[in-house]
């Protein structure tokens, strides 16, 4: 008695003592749902002690959180009317009186500037002291905002009448769920308000606000992919096997494995993030597939003997041996992840990994046994093992690989030289936003940002001193004055925000307003113009945001475009050679960073990570096929296959302009681990055939061919379909995952089923042997029995 023929008796022998063992299990995992967590920053892709972390912990600990603006903005001429200009005004007040918001910055809040000649100090006047009641007041307020106050120039406002105001929210909730509270319970309903009462659209946007209707967004599409999933797969079940029961049992099996995927990620405490929220649909697109071949098994020896307990015990024997390799390396695939450093990358790993062999154990146990409940399937539930057009499919592969090998080897050539051509073209993109819903309003507000300001996304520049007070110094202000000029070059860029904009107002003070001397101070106006600065009260105030208390930290803030890792790349290259001229190693540290930087880099870390753990997943299968045939030639050949499909994947990405990055980046790994599925399938009933058939090679590939190619049909179907429900979603990332794994695994299909005994036909001298078989302590499937011949 085999090992595999134990584990049947003792599942089937104990089904109740399993089924409870199974209840038991998913009742406590619900419970662990409640712990689910959203992601409430964005995803770092870096190691925390990477360079580029190290320095962006280093500026929070001087600056705080970075990420704590949002901004409202309108574009309309008619909001300079006395009521709805009052009622702007109005919201920002109701916003800075609320407990998350630290303080806003609105035409209500502007201050002037003045020197007082008497007392030798600067002095902060408001802009209005009372509310304009007449449109002449307005007017008034309008010269002095866009004419004689260049200070807030793209702060509040801009050249073509556009205005904004600033929210800083408190920077101890940004990254909690009392940020997105306050958000969609506020901030959204008072606006929605002003809209609706003074007829204006106001625009949205800020990395706190993108990032809670961003997480709101994944919430929506996780349980929208879970219930697509689940209707397309069980749709096309039904459609193969015409058995509401069997259905009806695949849908249990995945519907549990989605309640342990849930489970899973409550238990081990980790966010839901847009990959993380993959888990749940990939797991019943993964989980299908085993029972196709599990339902398929047992109806084939239900009609082939009608013993119900005999077919029962070979399904598991058999299928459940075949079916827990194919798992396996399809959570090796996943499992990759765990050695790499990124953190997103690794829970996703250890979930996908986890829950794929948790799906297989379920299968295994729940679908025997809950057809040992059932009566035997009747005759129309096996009707499909007949089907005519199906056995054509089966027929047309058999031909072409009996008599048209070379043409299946060209067409192979010429796949490879174009995929070669489509992959010279691929890129990387590492945007923050180029994901993101582009039907979305939110999305649209981001673009409408980047056009009137310039921009969303903060990039800071921490230039350190290395003196006390060192900031003040001219010498500095004119080195920080010739980078601020260079990234005023770049029209991805906006306009920067530093301790030089508040030096040039003051100087525009110092000479009664007149915005001609908004500049830097001359080495002879410097000491009279520091020793106004000196004086003034509420001086610390206004430099907090921009130097340290020490004096020997500088910030240079700056916003980002939607910019991609190639133009970013020319951007800091080009400010770096600035930076290295103005400011000398052995007096200055400048470094650049903030969360767009962050996440761009971390793209490019991620491909890194991307070819060490698809290079593990390669080394993990060949190792794995060489303990199966003991043969060099077999592990070329057996990979050739699943090669195949993935560089045909990247030649499409090249010459349809779909970029590598985060969102797609997975779609080798995911592709690769399942895809190599079909060939664990295929060889190891071909590996059967070879002892039913006295190792007779040709013999043994057709039969493999006619046996295993029905049901890699079905489940590439079912896969494909399943894979296709992501493209619903409204992440281009997400879109681009799907359409690209369910064509790769189409091809991974194709390629299975013709190159794969193609080759072996080809190579059958120098492979598979008696010896080598004999040689083989690892049996992946017994040997038929000799009624089954």
């Amino acid at each position: 008695m085999t090992f595999w023929t134990k584990i049947a008796g003792f599942i089937l022998r104990n089904r109740y003592l399993v089924l409870a063992l199974i209840i038991g299990i998913t009742a406590y995992l619900v419970t662990q749902t409640n712990k689910i967590r959203f992601s409430y920053s964005e995803a770092n892709l870096l190691p925390e002690n990477h360079e580029v972390n190290l320095e962006y912990n280093k500026f929070l600990e001087i600056f705080g959180e970075e990420g704590n603006l949002i901004i409202l903005g309108l574009k309309d001429s008619t909001v300079f009317e006395v009521e709805k200009f009052n009622a702007w005004n109005e919201l920002a007040r109701q916003l800075d009186s609320t407990p998350q918001v630290e303080l806003t910055v609105s035409i209500t809040d502007i201050k002037k500037l003045e020197a007082d000649r008497k007392k030798r100090k600067f002095v902060i006047t408001p802009l209005f002291e009372k509310t304009p009641s007449k449109q002449e007041d307005i007017e008034n307020i309008k010269k002095q905002l866009f004419e004689k106050l260049p200070f807030y120039d793209n702060i509040l406002y801009n050249g073509e009448g556009t205005i904004q105001t600033a929210i800083y929210l408190k920077k101890d909730i940004v990254n909690t769920p009392e940020r997105a509270d306050f958000i969609e319970q506020k901030l959204i309903p008072l606006v929605e308000k002003f809209e609706e009462d003074n007829n204006l659209q106001v625009r949205m946007s800020g990395m706190p606000y993108i990032r809670t209707l961003n997480s709101k967004n994944i919430a929506e599409e996780m349980l929208l992919f879970v219930g697509g999933a689940l209707l397309i797969t069980a749709i096309i079940f039904f459609f193969f096997f015409r058995s509401f029961r069997a259905t009806f049992i695949t849908l249990l099996v995945v519907g549990v494995g989605v309640t342990w995927a849930f489970g899973f990620i409550g238990l081990l405490g980790y966010e839901l993030t847009v990959l993380t929220a993959l888990i749940p649909p990939l797991i019943i697109v993964i989980g299908v597939p085993n029972a196709v071949f599990l339902i398929n098994k047992y109806q084939q020896e239900v009609k082939k003997h009608g013993n119900q307990a005999k077919s029962l015990q070979r399904v598991i024997s058999k299928i459940g041996n075949a079916t827990l390799m194919t798992n396996i390396t399809t959570a090796s695939g996943f499992a990759t992840f765990v050695f790499v450093k990124s953190q997103l990358l690794r829970e996703f790993g250890i979930l996908a990994s986890i829950n794929i062999i948790s799906i297989f154990i379920l299968a295994l146990l729940i679908i025997p046994i809950l057809y040992s409940f059932m009566p035997l399937p009747q005759k129309k539930h096996l009707n499909h093992l007949e089907k005519k057009w199906m056995e054509n499919v089966v027929n047309w592969m058999e031909r072409t690989v009996r008599h048209h090998r070379i043409a299946i080897y060209i067409t192979t050539v010429v796949i490879i030289i174009l995929s070669m051509s489509g992959l010279a073209l691929i890129r990387v993109s590492g945007s923050l936003i180029e994901d993101m819903p582009k039907g979305k309003q939110f999305y649209k507000d981001i673009k409408f940002f980047e056009t009137e300001f310039g921009g969303i996304m903060p990039l800071e520049i921490l230039i350190d001193t290395k003196k006390k007070k060192g900031v003040m110094k001219l010498s500095t202000l004119k080195k920080m004055e010739k980078l601020i000029e260079t990234i005023e070059t770049f029209p991805e860029l906006s306009k920067p925000i530093s301790v030089n904009n508040l030096v040039k107002y003051s100087k525009q003070a110092f000479y009664k307003g007149n915005p001609k001397y908004y500049q830097l101070p001359t080495s002879q106006e410097q000491s009279a113009i520091f020793a106004y600065t000196k004086n003034s009260d509420g001086n610390s105030g206004m430099l907090k945001n921009f130097v340290d208390s020490t004096g020997r930290y500088a910030r240079i803030t700056t916003f980002m475009k939607d910019v991609g890792t190639d133009k970013m790349d020319i951007i800091q290259e080009r400010l770096n050679a600035v930076i290295q001229k103005q400011f000398p190693d052995n007096k200055f540290e400048v470094s650049m960073t903030g969360k767009a930087l962050v996440f761009l880099k971390g793209t490019n870390y991620l491909i890194r990570n991307l070819v060490i753990s698809l290079s593990l997943a390669i080394f993990l299968i060949s190792i794995f096929m060489a303990w199966m045939f003991r043969s060099l030639e077999m592990i070329l050949i057996s990979l050739i296959p699943n090669m195949l499909p993935l560089l045909m994947t990247a030649g499409l990405m090249g010459f349809f302009d779909i970029p590598i990055k985060p969102s797609t980046i997975l779609v080798f790994s995911i592709a690769f681990g399942i895809s190599v599925d079909d060939t664990i399938h295929f060889l190891a009933k071909y590996r059967q055939e070879l002892l039913a058939n006295n190792w007779r090679i040709k013999p043994a590939v057709y039969s493999a061919l006619k046996e295993t190619g029905v049901s890699m049909f079905y489940t590439s179907i079912v896969l494909f379909f399943g894979f296709l429900v992501f493209t619903v979603s409204s992440f281009g990332g997400t879109i681009a995952l799907g359409g690209l794994v369910s064509v790769t695994l189409l091809l991974a299909m194709v390629s299975n089923l013709l190159l794969l005994p193609s080759l072996l036909l080809s190579f059958e001298k120098k492979i598979a042997n008696k010896k080598v078989l004999k040689e083989t302590n690892f049996k992946i499937l017994p040997p038929k029995e000799k009624t089954e011949k």
